[in-house]
């Protein structure tokens, strides 16, 4: 290969034989991936995981059919030629990357992939003018919308609307402890606890410089201290709350947020106009933690409010009266 010059092939320049050993990898690929997809739905999505691999014995299906088309009409030697192989052939998510999917990622992943394909062979059939080629693209091409048909049939199966309600809900329930929850109280121990030590500093100093070092210190140490607890005092396994360093993550990164929101402010020169504004953010991340408690923790959302406005009030006062003392 001359370096600086790619080794991908257009499809136009393959052969009828090359096209249908293409189709064949396809078809390998795509049930591997869907073997993929079900082997992690299993435990907890089991009626998903029974569409999943009724999926991937059609994908075999076809490639068996396909391999003796290729048979009948070039032998038994099928040429190695796969999608990475070809210049502008639809890609696949990589599989090890889903366990980080979410079930409905999952989902529209599969509806994907027949799209994709589907697509791609009537494109493919178009653009040639060979009749015996548009022949064959436009059967693989029905062939892949026939997949979804399939994937319609299977559903309907393994997956009637009870089951499918109880795997949305189970895959909602494990969004919210996994991502929602560690990221609210991280939003609201950034938010709440470094009031204090921001404002103090504000009115003892009234310098915006020296607040906005001791607000970036709080807010970054807190966002730090708060993801490696929550990473290292639960693996998930028992508890069932989902990967620690996804959960460290949204406690860390949120707590942060929760500090910058009320400290950047100061980047602002002047203290009073710094100030105000600081005051509006912590307001407005007030209202914000109450709103994710409403809609994601289920709790009232008078109760949630008084609970955080009161909680940061007190903190506020607390801060306040400090750096004027």
């Amino acid at each position: 290969m001359i370096p600086g010059v790619s080794s991908r092939r257009r499809f136009s320049d393959l052969s009828e034989q090359e096209v249908l050993a293409l189709a064949i990898s396809s078809e390998e690929d795509d049930a591997q991936i869907y073997r993929t997809y079900a082997h992690h739905l299993r435990t907890e999505y089991p009626g998903s995981a029974a569409v999943f691999d009724g999926m991937a014995l059609e994908e075999d299906e076809h490639r068996r059919r396909l391999i003796d088309l290729h048979q009948s009409r070039f032998g038994d030697v099928i040429p190695l030629i796969r999608r990475e192989h070809v210049a502008g052939f639809y890609a696949r998510r990589p599989v090890w990357l889903v366990k980080n999917l979410s079930l409905d990622t999952i989902r529209d992943e599969a509806e994907g992939m027949e799209r994709q394909a589907e697509a791609f062979y009537r494109r493919a059939a178009s653009a040639t003018q060979d009749a015996a080629t548009r022949k064959l693209l436009g059967d693989l091409a029905a062939a892949e919308a026939g997949h979804s048909h399939t994937a319609e049939a299977l559903t309907i199966t393994h997956l009637g609307d009870t089951a499918r309600e109880e795997e949305n809900h189970a895959a909602k329930r494990q969004f919210i402890l996994t991502w929602v929850q560690p990221g609210l109280a991280g939003l609201m121990d950034g938010s709440v606890s470094t009031l204090a030590p921001i404002f103090a500093t504000a009115f003892a100093t009234h310098n915006t410089y020296t607040t906005l070092l001791v607000g970036l210190a709080a807010a970054v140490g807190a966002g730090i201290s708060m993801g490696f607890t929550e990473a290292a005092h639960d693996d998930g396994v028992l508890s069932g709350r989902g990967s620690p360093i996804k959960r460290g993550l949204a406690s860390g990164i949120m707590t942060a947020v929760g500090g910058l929101g009320h400290a950047l402010p100061y980047l602002i020169p002047d203290f009073w106009t710094a100030t105000s504004i600081a005051m509006v953010i912590v307001f407005i991340e007030l209202w914000a933690i109450a709103w994710i408690q409403n809609k994601f923790m289920e709790t009232p959302f008078l109760r949630a409010a008084l609970q955080v406005v009161v909680g940061g009030a007190l903190v506020f006062a607390a801060g306040a009266l400090i750096g004027a003392g």
